[in-house]
């Protein structure tokens, strides 16, 4: 069987692809959400039932997205589009592929805004303003950055662009470059710190208010919570994972003899020609890269919290506050604030670029492949783009404040349509066309033998678990909103 090629090359190795896709996966929700939903949802308790629901909805979408975008080696749209037609489906789709597309863009668009408060604030640690500084000055400091639209859109245009000159790059001279710095570094940082949070902070309270294993705050809401942030953690839906699929390398892995029977099983007729290239696990991937995240969650939440708890006055919170109020005032009042800022806040910046880049690359490629532009003028282009979404975002926090549809900001509105519509819809359509349209021979193709060994798991559990569970995320989160 002929394999598919792309033009946007390929990965330098399978760890360039795990570290783009994990850095993908860990994002700022990771740092400013995570830590509080376990904390006040049981703590280890919470942890094993988002664990759980990892298993059984990010990880076996994620390997069907990576599944689709390796075998069609193109943007998202394409490659949906041309599985769809090996496959003898409708073309449709590939509508799948643009609902994650557009949903990126969007969630680019703000994604940057708060991107930029955390270089606004590197920039502040950098210059020692945290020093001694009171609760009250640190929430007038915020506030005060907010309300000024002028330099929200600064810190905005420079994340951006900083984003835009990563992916106009290229697949090899700049994603994988990139994430091969930046990753590498993030995983350093992350040690120090946590190093840091061990011998000064106030670890054990850390621990105790994350990890010990009460049941009794485990409610029904506590595991809808676990099933939606198991969802959007890995950045499934948005097309990254198909995109970054797309890149991987053909490695030696599956036995042809062994494919050929497996596809004999379920009914297909393959002949796999000698020398044809075999390829890296898949699953293995996805698995290592679930891992790195899970880590990377629970260890920025002990570090968070063995700053916080270390200022009695401070009070665990959630989002922005969590940051960009209670951790100046306890890094500002610590011996070694000062180090400990910029590593955080650089951390920070990392973890935010290195989900911009994934974000951004699915609309650059598929611009390429249908536009006969430069990828720098189309980068810049789609970067503009989100860069002018975004001013709504930052006008929501001053100017806009006021201007509520349904109760919601523009930001709001923006956040809600994304994260609780258009994902859970574009990963329910992932789960149906692996699980039910794909035609099985394709499948094993990719991935080996379906009929036996995990891999028979995951694909039950694609086509009946995974959606089922989407299902009851999405009414949920419509129902909490609108009842």
């Amino acid at each position: 069987m002929k394999l598919q090629q792309g033009i946007h090359g390929n990965w330098a190795s399978r760890w360039t692809f795990i570290f783009a896709a994990t850095g993908a996966a860990v994002g700022l929700a990771n740092i400013w959400k995570f830590p509080y939903i376990a904390g006040e949802n049981g703590g280890g308790a919470f942890v094993l039932v988002y664990l759980f629901c990892v298993g059984l909805i990010g990880i076996p979408i994620m390997i069907a997205e990576a599944l689709i975008g390796r075998r069609g080696r193109m943007s998202p749209i394409n490659s949906m589009l041309y599985v769809a037609t090996e496959s003898n489906v409708s073309s449709g789709w590939s509508v799948v592929g643009g609902l994650g597309l557009l949903a990126g863009l969007c969630i680019l668009s703000f994604y940057s805004v708060i991107a930029g408060w955390a270089l606004h604030y590197w920039y502040l640690a950098f210059n020692d303003e945290f020093y001694q500084i009171t609760a009250k000055a640190s929430g007038f400091l915020f506030e005060e950055l907010l309300s000024r639209p002028a330099e929200l859109i600064a810190w905005h245009s420079a994340f951006i662009l900083l984003a835009v000159a990563i992916v106009a790059a290229g697949v090899v001279k700049g994603l994988g470059r990139a994430v091969m710095v930046i990753m590498p570094l993030f995983f350093v940082l992350l040690a120090v710190l946590l190093f840091y949070s061990v011998s000064n902070g106030a670890f054990a309270a850390s621990w105790q208010f994350l990890l010990s294993f009460d049941s009794s705050s485990l409610e029904w809401s506590s595991i809808l919570v676990a099933l939606g942030h198991a969802f959007f953690t890995l950045s499934i839906g948005m097309g990254a994972i198909m995109a970054y699929g797309a890149y991987i390398p053909h490695k030696p892995l599956v036995d042809s003899n062994v494919v050929s029977k497996a596809a004999s099983d379920v009914g297909e007729n393959h002949h796999q020609p000698r020398g044809h290239p075999k390829k890296l696990s898949i699953a293995r991937m996805v698995l290592t890269i679930a891992a790195l995240d899970t880590i990377v969650a629970i260890a920025v939440s002990l570090i968070i919290f063995s700053v916080v708890f270390s200022s009695p006055e401070l009070q665990a919170s959630g989002g922005p506050g969590l940051l960009f109020v209670s951790l100046p005032v306890a890094l500002g009042g610590m011996e070694g604030g000062y180090i400990m800022a910029l590593l955080f806040f650089g951390v920070i910046v990392l973890v935010a670029l290195s989900s911009a880049i994934a974000i951004l690359e699915p609309t650059v490629a598929w611009l390429v492949e249908k536009r006969p532009y430069s990828r720098g003028k189309i980068a810049l282009c789609v970067g503009f783009f989100a860069w002018f979404v975004g001013l709504g975002t930052v006008f929501s926090f001053n100017e806009w404040k006021q201007s509520t549809m349904l109760e919601m900001t523009f930001f709001d509105s923006l956040n809600f349509l994304t994260s609780n519509i258009v994902l859970p819809l574009a990963g329910l359509c992932i789960a149906i066309f692996v699980g039910w349209r794909m035609r099985p021979l394709h499948i094993i193709d990719e991935v080996g033998p379906i009929d036996q060994g995990p891999y028979k798991y995951w694909l039950r559990t694609l086509r009946v678990v995974s959606p089922v569970l989407l299902l009851i995320v999405f009414v949920m989160g419509l129902l909490d909103k609108f009842l």
